[in-house]
């Protein structure tokens, strides 16, 4: 009822088209029922008489009941409208909900609650709400998503992106809205990222794959990225890309890949020293039994003919040379297992250097070479395993005439350095090994070239292995230069502290690790103990 300008406030209240009614607190955790309107009424299905000064208790009833009851409490306590979803009184028309609003006085506490029904069925303010709601909980996820997303539209421009991405890839927001994304693919994939990038807007389609981006610092990053297009009104057309960082997958897959291939190429290794001891083993053995049975047999008339003379001398370099491919393959595994012992001792360079030639010297001559011997008379002596220096110099002296033709020359040089090591070099002007496969050939097993034909020898790949590892049972190093049609040029080095005659105390292995780098930026290729 209206009169002039006054508004009967009761009037309105009773003319709502939804139910609404009026509660208070009574200070002991109940809401009482103050007044309710022709609509509440009819949802509560009794008279108002019997409800005014009631708790809600006796007209809310369901599961919703509960929950009702704390948005209240919450309402009383904040002082703030709030709203409840789902219809806690019973009637037959749906209830969206209700908005609880505290009525407060002049001082600010709270008189009551007015309780106003939300009618559902579609209505504008409805779908409205439903509609902030769900932009509410879409912008959320895309702020606190882990995972880098870029929006952008038909023109490829960059028009919002998310936390994830700016902290992942270090670029600012003001760096990239408005910038064309593809800016910061890789050039060698940014073509394909602008075609791309047009179909997937044109047709709709969603795609994934994976991308080169760019960071802020300028380094390289592997991102795996899913498109999906969005078209919102006025037929705008939008692409959202998600993106998850692999920078760190890849890397441990190219790590992997890498191990795999050493590994394939350690077993390669392997595989041909099996084959290579296989033969090698073979031929000496099948000299000794073919001969042995001849003899036996005496297949020449009884054993004083002279041809059985030559027979026990193939015999025994055959199985002389059968004992070598046994003690080198013990000496590696004795080696790798670390259960060499060195016995040490000072002894004369010059005299074990001169023995080894003498030893070498008729199958330097058998193959057309010759052997030059270069070593001061008054080299002091040195602290180490003479029998182990031997077997470097004989694997060495080895290798040289093995991998060299008939004419060539192979020097032996014996020298201190001005920091006081003592070095022991051989060098040959044979095939020589490529560059790039020098640190193959130091592996066990490895063999770059085959052996010159005037060797006639096959070999097991562990001559150079085996001195390396002996040099560096001492501390020492082993540095090794050629090039093909140039030589080979091999390079043992003892520490100062063992030459001179006497036993001093060893460097660490600290220091002898700095000198390794130090040789390592000169530019020659190094192995030696750390």
């Amino acid at each position: 009822m209206i009169k002039g300008d006054n508004v009967d406030h009761k009037a309105l209240f009773e003319a709502m088209p939804v139910p609404r009614f009026i509660v208070r607190a009574d200070g002991n955790g109940n809401f009482v029922l103050v007044d309710a309107n022709e609509k509440a009424v009819s949802h509560f299905g009794r008279p108002l008489s019997t409800l005014v000064g009631k708790t809600t208790a006796a007209f809310l009833h369901g599961e919703a009941a509960p929950h009702f009851q704390k948005t209240l409490e919450t309402a009383l306590q904040q002082k703030k409208p709030l709203s409840f979803k789902g219809s806690a009184i019973p009637g037959g028309s749906r209830l969206e909900g209700f908005l609880i609003n505290p009525v407060m006085d002049g001082k600010g506490d709270v008189l009551f609650l007015d309780v106003i029904a939300l009618p559902g069925g579609g209505d504008s303010l409805s779908l409205q709400r439903e509609r902030d709601d769900a932009i509410s909980l879409l912008t959320s996820i895309f702020d606190v998503s882990e995972v880098g997303i870029v929006v952008t539209d038909h023109h490829q421009r960059v028009v919002r992106i998310n936390d994830s991405f700016i902290r992942i890839y270090g670029w600012s927001r003001d760096d990239l809205i408005g910038r064309s994304f593809t800016d910061l693919i890789t050039p060698d994939e940014r073509e394909m990222a602008r075609r791309n990038h047009d179909e997937f807007m044109r047709s709709g389609i969603r795609s994934s794959g994976e991308m080169k981006l760019i960071r802020k610092d300028g380094n390289i990053a592997n991102a795996l990225f899913t498109t999906a297009a969005l078209e919102l009104s006025h037929s705008r057309r939008f692409q959202v890309t998600t993106i998850m960082d692999i920078t760190l997958r890849k890397q441990m897959e190219m790590t992997l890949r890498l191990a795999k291939e050493q590994a394939d190429a350690a077993n390669q290794a392997k595989s041909t020293f099996l084959a290579n001891m296989s033969h090698e083993l073979r031929t000496p053995l099948n000299a000794i039994i073919g001969f042995s049975e001849m003899m036996m047999k005496e297949t020449f008339g009884p054993l004083g003919n002279d041809k059985y003379g030559e027979y026990l001398g193939d015999i025994h370099l055959s199985a002389r040379h059968l004992l070598e491919i046994i003690n080198e393959v013990l000496d590696m595994s004795k080696i790798e297992a670390g259960r060499v012992d060195l016995d040490e001792e000072d002894f004369n360079i010059h005299h074990l250097i001169t023995a080894v030639i003498r030893m070498m010297d008729s199958r330097a001559f058998s193959s057309g070479l010759k052997i030059n011997e270069h070593v001061k008379p008054d080299l002091p002596p040195l602290y180490a395993d003479s029998r182990l220096v031997r077997q470097i110099l004989i694997n060495l002296l080895g290798n040289a005439v093995k991998y060299s033709n008939a004419g060539g020359i192979i020097d032996i040089t014996a020298l201190i350095t001005e920091q006081g090591h003592m070095q022991l070099i051989v060098a040959d002007t044979g095939m020589g090994i490529p560059r790039e496969r020098i640190q193959e050939a130091l592996e066990p097993f490895g063999q770059v070239n085959k052996p010159a034909e005037s060797s006639g020898v096959q070999g097991t790949g562990l001559g150079l292995p085996l001195a390396k590892a002996m040099a560096e049972l001492h501390g020492g190093t082993l540095y090794l230069e050629s090039d093909v049609g140039k030589g080979t040029s091999v390079t043992v080095e003892f520490p100062a502290w063992r030459a001179g005659g006497k036993k001093q105390q060893k460097i660490s292995p600290l220091a002898n690790l700095k000198k390794k780098r130090e040789s390592l930026a000169s530019g020659k290729i190094i192995q030696g103990s750390d």
